[in-house]
């Protein structure tokens, strides 16, 4: 892994945003290192060898309708929005970056073979940033830190008091919760191949997961334990003729046990309210489904509501990631639900390209996945659980966590 890129994913997993009013959470020191590794890029650009396949194009197009989206910003909702649909956009570009550097760069990360000891190198760098950063989350939920730069005000009120949902470094506590998720995905992904293919030891991957495991519930996020739930089902079918899956379920539950019963006598209300809230959301979701998603139905509706009521709005969009600045609906909206933004925001043609996007990535890690390779088993299994949690969560504006995950993607491609 270049310098620049293990810069980046340290000072995006490990520092909080610079204390400067600027967007929603604030400047971030990785902003630096993404900007030097892109001109480390176009510097070098005779050594790249960029492959002609379906996923690139997928990636080219996806992010074409984003860019052309700004222009419908600043129409329909003036220059400080399409500034916003800019930034945004520049963001997510950072994490497709990330991803053809990685895959099709210059030589230090390519070409690679079926075990890379650089590729694994570098992961396990990636895991004890990630491992430190869900340490911290950990510990800023039982002293209640100051909050960083800009959060997002999500609490959990116990008889005890009002307290900040875990978040750690990232704005939102939600953010944290998928962030776990996918490496508790590496993990058990990890338990289900011979020892020489894990990035990390033994020993590491079960003291990460008590880690991730921790955070995930400390940020109460229920989204991500759906991600990982589908994640371990595609598991379990890929691997259904090749380990003793029994082992491996075995080995899991004992860590989520363990971890459940530490969590339990540090914050044993947490626990509870945890679990609490885990199992209403199944026995009520029929039932009060308005209260279990936390009042998106009645995000949905209006949003269907207008889309009824302007069905050409639909050809093109508003702009991305406009909705929750504009008044152009009447009042700023928060989709939570990737697909249905995707479609206000940039149109059917975005849509599309977001479905393309994602068929792409699964078509991809599965054949990366038949060949052997264990980056293609983990990033196949845990984007098949964020293809679902897409329905209750806007996934690609987490920008700092993203590129991880196309890293992730560019090692299963290089193989």
């Amino acid at each position: 892994m270049t310098s620049w890129l293990t810069l980046f994913f340290a000072s995006a997993l490990l520092l909080p945003p610079l204390p400067i009013s600027l967007g929603n959470s604030g400047p971030h020191l990785c902003l630096l290192f993404a900007a030097l590794g892109l001109l480390f890029g176009i510097a070098s650009l005779n050594h790249w060898r960029v492959v002609p396949c379906s996923l690139n194009a997928a990636f080219t197009a996806f992010f074409g309708v984003l860019v052309a989206s700004i222009a419908l910003a600043a129409i329909h909702s003036g220059a400080e929005a399409a500034a916003g649909s800019f930034a945004r956009v520049a963001l997510l570009g950072i994490s497709i970056y990330i991803f053809f550097f990685t895959a099709y760069g210059p030589a230090p990360m390519r070409p690679a073979p079926i075990f890379d000891l650089d590729a694994l190198r570098a992961t396990r760098r990636v895991y004890i940033f990630a491992a430190l950063s869900a340490l911290f989350a950990c510990v800023d939920f039982y002293y209640q830190f100051p909050a960083p730069a800009g959060y997002g005000p999500q609490f959990v009120w116990l008889d005890s008091g009002v307290y900040r949902r875990a978040q750690g470094f990232f704005y939102e506590a939600s953010t944290l919760g998928n962030f776990c998720a996918f490496f508790l995905v590496m993990i058990a992904v990890a338990f289900s191949r011979p020892r020489h293919e894990s990035p990390v030891s033994r020993k590491l991957l079960l003291a990460g997961g008590a880690l991730f495991f921790a955070a995930l519930v400390l940020s109460f996020s229920r989204g991500s334990v759906i991600n990982i739930a589908v994640a371990c089902a595609v598991l379990v079918w890929i691997n259904r003729r090749r380990v003793p899956l029994g082992r491996v379920a075995a080995i899991l539950s004992a860590c989520a046990l363990a971890g459940a019963f530490l969590l339990s006598k540090i914050f044993p209300a947490i626990a509870a309210m945890y679990w609490l809230r885990l199992t209403a959301s199944g026995q009520f979701f029929f039932s009060a489904t308005e209260q279990i998603l936390s009042g998106r139905v009645a995000s949905w509706q209006t949003l269907l509501q207008w889309t009824a009521a302007n069905p050409w709005q639909l050809l093109f969009g508003i702009g991305y990631k406009t909705l929750p600045y504009t008044d152009y609906l009447g009042a700023p909206i928060v989709a939570d639900n990737m697909y249905f933004s995707i479609l206000i925001e940039t149109g059917i043609a975005g849509l599309a390209a977001l479905i393309w996007l994602n068929a792409s990535i699964l078509r991809a890690t599965a054949r990366s996945a038949q060949r052997g390779s264990f980056f293609g088993a983990w990033m196949l299994c845990f984007w098949s659980g964020e293809t679902v949690q897409m329905l209750s969560g806007d996934l690609l504006t987490y920008w700092r966590v993203l590129p991880v995950y196309f890293f992730v993607l560019a090692l299963a491609i290089r193989e």
